[in-house]
């Protein structure tokens, strides 16, 4: 007997019927804004994330050394990937490019409550488009796909800011600060107490003081008092997109689920502009649900012409604690339109019943193992059949079937002939007259 290996997870029939549904929902909803599905390999050279993080990232990642000593490891996350197709065929390709896939990935991290080593992402990407249009678009996409999945604006908000107003704040102070790992700090701060937050941010060159102030500050969200502060080209620009982005997602129909919070930084450091991420409103999901934003260098510093992107990545895990928390997570269960079951030597008949409700486009099953009458009945209810269609040989020797309804446990005869005849979905209601 093997046990399953850690950080990894089984997906039994039912639960992969609601998980399924949700893909269906969250892809569909991507297909009607004109997002083109893409496949992407589970193999990448681990040089596309040791070059720009360095060696210490190889403790996170799935990584070894391949039968052609290559040094490859199972991808983390998708973003690098997506890059390097867009530098590939880049000439090719008509801008705005606009992709999403489903998908898993592969990180060796501490198993927590919605964080697993092997997760699954649907990640929507726009490249080509530096407009605030395209930050709104994933917004829309975004609120209209936890939408469809039936959520409300009582259940999640997504709280919205920009990388260049953080940056463009810590570059008016004298200190010799590390931008980067003070935003760090900032991506961290709502998991740490007041004074371990001011810490991180004195170790990245700020003085107490500062740290006090540039904590108040960002907190405040006030992107006004924030320009004034700062009173630089930097900062009135990132305002001036932020404010952008947020007019066209009130086009758009997402701003409502938008709020301003300056907190919200984004850890990785190839973010250039407005980030956001998803929380669940009553904040019973101790993570965020799924984060986004805008990497305009990332192209051009995998080999790329300089290309402007945007783009998220809602995390199914996270996704399901979100949508299971608001009542809306589909049933886990299997579902089955049809089970006609057989009785003697009635295989030629009852294999023409499948074949035509199949041809229909419904769920069917019959017997594949030899069963009896009571086994084959169980077997239907088991997996939530609608309907019975019994081929019997004393019912076919009559030129008849019998139909059970299986949630009444109403069933009748009707001719053969007319089963399932010119009916797209019959029912025993429809014989029932």
């Amino acid at each position: 007997m093997y046990d399953r290996i850690k950080g990894f997870r089984d997906f039994y029939p039912g639960k992969m019927a609601a998980r399924r549904a949700t893909i269906d929902t969250l892809e569909d909803t991507a297909r009607g804004y004109g997002f083109r599905e893409i496949g992407t390999p589970a193999l990448e050279r681990a040089e596309m994330w040791t070059d720009k993080s360095g060696d210490d990232i190889v403790e996170e990642l799935y990584s070894f050394e391949d039968q052609g000593g290559r040094h490859v490891t199972l991808t983390p996350e998708l973003t690098p990937t997506v890059a390097r197709m867009v530098v590939a065929k880049q000439q090719e390709l008509s801008k705005p490019i606009k992709w999403f896939s489903t998908r898993p990935f592969w990180r060796y991290e501490q198993v927590q409550q919605g964080r697993q080593r092997e997760f699954y992402q649907t990640n929507v990407d726009i490249f080509g488009s530096s407009e605030p249009e395209a930050d709104a678009e994933i917004l829309a996409w975004a609120a209209d796909a936890l939408t469809n999945l039936g959520l409300t604006d009582e259940h999640f908000e997504f709280r919205i800011s920009h990388r260049d107003i953080l940056g463009g704040v810590l570059e008016t102070y004298d200190a010799d600060v590390d931008i980067d790992d003070a935003i760090r700090a900032v991506d961290k701060s709502d998991k740490l107490s007041t004074a371990e937050y001011h810490d991180l941010l004195i170790g990245a060159g700020l003085t107490a003081e500062q740290a006090v102030e540039f904590d108040e500050l960002v907190a405040g969200g006030d992107l006004e008092a924030v320009r004034a502060f700062a009173d630089t080209d930097r900062v009135d620009a990132a305002v001036d997109n932020l404010q952008h982005v947020l007019e066209a997602a009130d086009d758009f129909g997402a701003r409502e689920y938008c709020t301003i919070s300056l907190e919200t930084a984004r850890g990785l450091d190839y973010y250039t502009g407005v980030v956001f991420e998803c929380f669940d409103s009553a904040g019973e999901v101790s993570r965020s649900i799924f984060g986004g934003g805008r990497y305009d260098d990332l192209i051009e510093s995998f080999g790329g012409q300089p290309t402007p992107a945007v783009g998220v990545a809602p995390g199914h895990a996270t996704l399901a604690l979100l949508c299971q928390r608001a009542g809306v997570w589909p049933d886990e269960e299997v579902t089955t339109d049809y089970y006609v079951l057989q009785i003697g030597d009635t295989r030629t008949e009852a294999s023409r019943i499948t074949r035509e409700l199949r041809e229909r486009g419904h769920v069917v099953e019959t017997d594949v193992a030899g069963r009896s009458f009571g086994s084959q009945l169980n077997y239907a209810d088991s997996i939530n059949a609608e309907t019975v269609v019994i081929a019997g040989e004393q019912d076919l020797a009559n030129d008849e079937v019998t139909i059970k309804d299986m949630n009444s446990g109403d069933q009748m005869q009707v001719p053969v002939e007319e089963f399932p005849g010119e009916y797209e979905r019959p029912t025993f209601a429809d014989f029932d007259s």
